[in-house]
């Protein structure tokens, strides 16, 4: 099973990352395996439309999950359209910590956005 993850560096020893849409890197991962790649976020610094275009490169890398931190409503209606399954963190610090926990079916799978406004450079729109 393929994953995705968000992570502040490039690296399977990262720190999650809290947000989706914003989050620095997306990191893939094989649960099986372990192995691992890791792309910048497209919609890390886009001026609006992050969420959705996280999600779509996410969909685009045919992943069967996504874990983070949050998911705004425009990447939860993207994500849930493409028929991927979210999961937040939780306590999980670290990526190996949160693929550890969604192997062992610990972290919680959300079934609405996680919060209900999106933030465009630094301002809250409603």
């Amino acid at each position: 099973m393929n994953i995705i993850l968000t992570t502040v560096s490039p690296k399977i020893e990262s720190t999650v990352d809290p947000r989706f849409g914003r989050g620095a890197y997306f990191l893939i991962v094989d649960t099986e395996t372990l192995e691992w790649q890791t792309h910048s976020n497209p919609g890390a610094r886009s001026t609006g439309g992050a969420g959705i275009r996280a999600a779509q490169f996410a969909s685009d890398q045919k992943v069967d999950a996504v874990l983070s931190g949050d998911f705004g409503p425009n990447a939860y209606t993207a994500l849930e359209q493409a028929g991927i399954p979210m999961y937040v963190y939780g306590n999980c610090q670290t990526a190996i910590e949160a693929i550890t926990a969604f192997k062992d079916g610990t972290l919680r799978q959300i079934g609405s956005p996680t919060q209900e406004k999106f933030y465009s450079k630094g301002k809250e729109v409603p």
